[in-house]
């Protein structure tokens, strides 16, 4: 029998709640322990595999070809919207995607967590770099370091690689289309 008391508490526990505060939490107990750019290069390895998954089930959609430009740009901002992110297109172009983003999919414990902007940063680079050839994703603003939104930029090729001039991170297509993809 439950505690009526309890009742009060309502959704404050759920399932998701907790898988977000519970990677929070260890992002920050990595943090405290190994040190920003080594907790940044776990998450990094996490995120990988997870866009490396999630970009098949968007080309599996699309009949198991790889996405155009827009259909890449409207996959990323459909994957955070279904994990509890606020993402729109900011713009768009053969050179670049800018996205921008009103609500953390890990909520206000992401504050102070930079290290979990790899995630974003490495399922966008896989997503695009598996379809488009390459990606550069610079986090330009992030919830994480302060701001009051995301801003990720996206650039396309390697000629435009340097446009945001912030600490990018790179992504090529990988042979097999599969995991075996690069990050620099």
């Amino acid at each position: 029998m439950r505690d009526d008391d309890f009742a009060t508490i309502g959704d404050q526990i759920e399932r998701d709640s907790f898988f977000r505060r519970m990677l929070c939490e260890l992002s920050g107990v990595l943090q405290d322990v190994v040190g920003e750019d080594e907790t940044r290069g776990f998450v990094a390895v996490v995120g990988a595999r997870i866009g490396d998954a999630f970009n098949q089930i968007y080309r599996n959609a699309k009949g198991d070809r790889r996405l155009t430009r827009p259909e890449a740009a409207d996959a990323m901002v459909d994957l955070k919207a279904r994990i509890g992110g606020g993402f729109s297109i900011e713009s768009q172009s053969d050179e670049e995607i800018v996205l921008v983003n009103s609500q953390c999919p890990f909520g206000s414990a992401v504050e102070g967590r930079p290290a979990l902007c790899m995630m974003t940063s490495n399922v966008f680079g896989r997503i695009t770099a598996e379809n488009l050839g390459y990606a550069r994703v610079d986090v330009e603003e992030a919830f994480a370091m302060g701001h009051n939104r995301c801003r990720v930029r996206i650039a396309l090729s390697q000629k435009n690689r340097d446009a945001a001039g912030g600490p990018g991170r790179e992504y090529y297509r990988s042979n097999a289309g599969g995991r075996d993809g690069g990050a620099r």
